[in-house]
């Protein structure tokens, strides 16, 4: 990697689709394989999720830019160890399921701290992990791939439209949903 790349702006950016895109095709996967409404509705997480139909959980996806920018900010400054090797993927995989995901600060679902201070069943917690953890790594893998090939413009082109495309739908559905 050159000391020039990658570019905070490039670094934000490509995180932010690529966060996006990835955390909703797995949600969608995950909430459709796990059916997630019925487990909602039907486990201890009725009390602390919110149902599948609630427009919130619907509009969730237009707020993941956001949280890809916060993670391409913290990402450039660690751009060394994850993109100037190799083995960065795997390095920010550990990092994010360690730091993000197992090891909260706050009693999170599937988390230590979930399970030791929430009355939520350990098989609770176990269930949503397959989830977290595949789109963590779908997100270390493709961005990795994307900032150490950029000039791969088919990439670019399929990330861009997937993040447009995906992003409409919450809209459409919102938008479509409400009463007049």
């Amino acid at each position: 990697m050159s000391p020039a790349r990658p570019t905070l702006l490039e670094l934000v950016v490509k995180t932010a689709v690529t966060h996006a895109v990835t955390y909703t095709i797995v949600g969608l996967l995950a909430s459709s394989l796990l059916d997630y409404t019925r487990f909602f509705a039907e486990s201890s997480l009725n009390l602390l999720m919110r149902p599948t139909s609630d427009p919130w959980v619907m509009a969730g996806p237009l707020f993941q830019p956001l949280r890809g920018v916060m993670f391409g900010g913290v990402f450039y400054l660690l751009r060394e160890p994850l993109f100037g090797k190799r083995s960065g993927w795997l390095v920010m995989w550990i990092a994010l399921a360690v730091i993000g995901i197992l090891g909260t600060f706050g009693p999170a679902p599937g988390s230590i701290e979930g399970m030791v201070y929430t009355t939520l069943p350990t098989w609770v917690h176990l269930r949503g992990l397959p989830e977290v953890l595949l789109q963590s790594l779908s997100l270390s893998l493709l961005l990795s791939y994307w900032v150490h090939h950029p000039e791969k413009r088919w990439l670019r082109w399929m990330m861009g439209i997937s993040f447009s495309v995906l992003l409409s739908f919450p809209v459409i559905g919102l938008l479509v949903g409400q009463p007049r």
